[in-house]
């Protein structure tokens, strides 16, 4: 198989731990270049990939885009779209880590371009190819617990002091730092993914730790026009845990503990071609009471394997064949929307729509 040039811009935590090892891992996808100008991420960006070409500057790829079939976006959220839009008048398809942007109108003018210039873009949803998530897809797909009434989703740690001079804690609004951006971007957009847009958001924010400055124990509150209410925490203050997920529906429940293993697989330097990849221990499957047709069961499920190496080949599959993105950037621009109407329904301490 022919390979794709990829080149990621941003080599922190994003680019070095989630994106480099999955591009790598993935047939048909070589990591061609890698653009930072910090001297120790460059001389790790060197040591992991040394046939890949060490960067600087993103102009020098909109110069040479020749050289070049992919771009991701790996930088800190500020500089998602201005470089995304810089790829997409490049002529040159792209993937932005998640959020796609830091404002509606500036995820809006991504989408705009991408099409009226005929560019793939897409966001990088890694948790859509959570274990917990795929399991409940199915769950739902096959019906195992009806119509859906409330879905509960959490993303809690306990980190008590914030970490210093780092973007992710900054209050200024332009950087778009703090939980409701970061975490709850993917919250937010397996909801999309399940059940669309809501008609309605409520949000609570809140900076709990000494010397933080963003929010770091939020709440979001979801309502669809089908019935469905959706509840999502995002923490850094929680030293218990309560289930990551839990799904109600007219003929059943779904609860889960514990988080997905492959971001700590990631950073431990392992790699979706190393075996049981993804795979979770069965004291850790999530428990389903349900009742379909008079049978009833009670009793642990098995967790689907976890997948994040599929965002990826459904990259590559679709730019090589003109398909759809893993992740649609309509959906992620109803992401931005949801996010911007809970940092509106904070402010006012009430429920808004969303437009």
């Amino acid at each position: 198989m022919a390979k794709l040039n990829v080149a990621i811009v941003g080599y922190g935590l994003a680019g070095s731990v989630f994106h480099a090892p999955l591009i790598a891992t993935t047939d048909g996808l070589r990591v061609a270049a890698i653009v930072t100008n910090n001297p120790k991420r460059k001389r790790e960006a060197k040591a992991a990939f040394p046939e890949a070409s060490i960067l600087i500057d993103p102009e020098q790829l909109w110069s040479n885009r020749h050289t070049c079939d992919l771009v991701v976006i790996a930088t800190p959220n500020e500089h998602h779209a201005p470089l995304a839009m810089a790829a997409i008048d490049a002529g040159l398809p792209v993937v932005i880590d998640k959020p796609m942007a830091v404002t509606v109108k500036e995820a809006n003018d991504l989408v705009l371009a991408s099409q009226e210039k005929n560019v793939f873009l897409s966001v990088f949803q890694n948790r859509r190819w959570d274990n917990d998530f795929l399991t409940v897809r199915r769950l739902i797909g096959s019906d195992m617990l009806g119509q859906i009434l409330r879905f509960e989703s959490r993303f809690e740690r306990y980190r008590p002091q914030p970490k210093e001079n780092a973007w992710r804690e900054s209050g200024d609004p332009a950087q778009a730092g703090g939980l409701l951006y970061d975490l709850g971007s993917h919250l937010i957009d397996q909801c999309v993914n399940l059940f669309g847009k809501p008609k309605e958001v409520y949000c609570e924010m809140n900076v709990r730790r000494p010397g933080a400055k963003a929010d770091d124990d939020t709440f979001v509150a979801l309502t669809y026009e089908s019935g469905v209410i959706a509840h999502l925490w995002m923490s850094a203050v929680a030293r218990m845990a309560a289930p990551r997920l839990r799904i109600c529906g007219l003929k059943g429940t779904y609860e889960k503990y514990g988080l997905d293993p492959q971001e700590d697989a990631l950073r431990a330097g392992r790699t979706p071609k190393d075996p049981d990849w993804g795979k979770e221990d069965p004291s850790k499957w999530g428990r389903i009471k349900s009742e379909i047709d008079g049978l009833a069961f009670d009793g642990q499920i098995e967790t689907l394997p976890g997948a994040y190496q599929w965002y990826y080949s459904l990259v590559r599959d679709a730019i090589l064949k003109n398909g759809a993105p893993p992740v649609e950037p309509g959906e992620a621009l109803i992401t931005m929307q949801i996010i911007e109407a809970a940092l509106d329904s904070a402010m006012r301490k009430q429920p808004v729509l969303v437009y």
